[in-house]
């Protein structure tokens, strides 16, 4: 997509987000990406997608399961952060000042994704307020289409848009009232990666890590795991790179010192006591 593209609806000129380019691989667990994949076809002329959510810890991978299902499809992929704070225009088109001293209108990623027929992914939609929910709730049924107040318009999404959000199993949610939450099916639930999964995983995400500090944080992320612990590989690339840093800078003797100072600074020191390695 060029920069800056302008699309006009009903009159109004808007424009476009640009979409996600660099996005890590998805390693493992094909099942998950196979029932997404299933959620977003079609078995006729009038059958029309669903609009999952994907269930799991945070950092067990929902937004990237979702990025790798996008590009098998070879659609253009469109995040959108959802917060507390979330408004119905932030998902939808919001004004800005225009260089001239009118009004430009910013369409979101979502009505991007929604009129190139792209994917958009609602990144932690359970943190977003019932009243954002609301907006939203006309795209998610037959109508496929979201109203914006701001602009005056009518959005239409295209045949080849799709939508997914992801959720985390924590408490500090919003309740998705009932209404949207029968619009969101199927749930896929996300666990951990297999060892041998996680294991690929850091050796793709942290180039030149070292084979000692690479086994010393998997032990750690499967010890995490057995006791039911919110780590995810996204906190073991996170020690992985720090470790390195240490270890290039001389900073540690070996690889479980290494490894130690980073869990430490990592998880804090009470949390890091019980995986102390040196």
């Amino acid at each position: 997509m060029s920069p800056n593209q302008i699309i006009e609806i009903e009159g109004v000129e808007l424009h476009l987000a640009r979409p996600v380019r660099e996005i890590p691989p998805w390693i493992g667990q094909r099942e998950v990406l196979l029932q997404l994949l299933a959620a977003w076809s079609l078995f006729s002329e009038d059958d029309l997608p669903l609009n999952p959510r994907l269930l799991g810890k945070p950092g067990v991978g929902k937004t990237t399961l979702a990025c790798a299902a996008a590009r098998e499809l070879e659609r253009e992929i469109y995040i959108v952060q959802a917060t507390t704070d979330t408004r119905p225009e932030d998902l939808l088109v919001t004004p800005v000042l225009d260089p001239s001293g009118g009004v430009r209108y910013m369409a979101s990623p979502l009505v991007t994704a929604m009129v190139r027929g792209g994917v958009c992914i609602l990144d932690e939609g359970n943190r977003m307020s019932e009243r954002s929910w609301a907006s939203l709730a006309p795209l998610l049924d037959h109508r496929r289409s979201v109203d914006s107040v701001v602009a005056g318009i009518t959005v239409n999404a295209d045949d080849d848009f799709r939508f997914v959000t992801t959720m985390n199993e924590d408490a500090s949610t919003y309740e998705v009232p009932e209404y949207i939450h029968s619009r969101l099916m199927p749930q896929i639930t996300i666990d951990f990666p297999e060892e041998d999964e996680e294991r690929e995983i850091l050796r793709i995400q942290v180039g030149g890590v070292e084979d000692e500090v690479l086994e010393y944080v998997l032990s750690f992320l499967r010890t995490a795991h057995l006791a039911d612990l919110r780590y995810s590989v996204r906190d073991g690339i996170n020690v992985a790179r720090y470790a390195m840093k240490v270890l290039r800078r001389g900073e540690a003797g070996d690889a479980a010192h290494a490894v130690d100072a980073a869990l430490h600074l990592a998880l804090g020191e009470e949390e890091a006591e019980p995986f102390r390695l040196a």
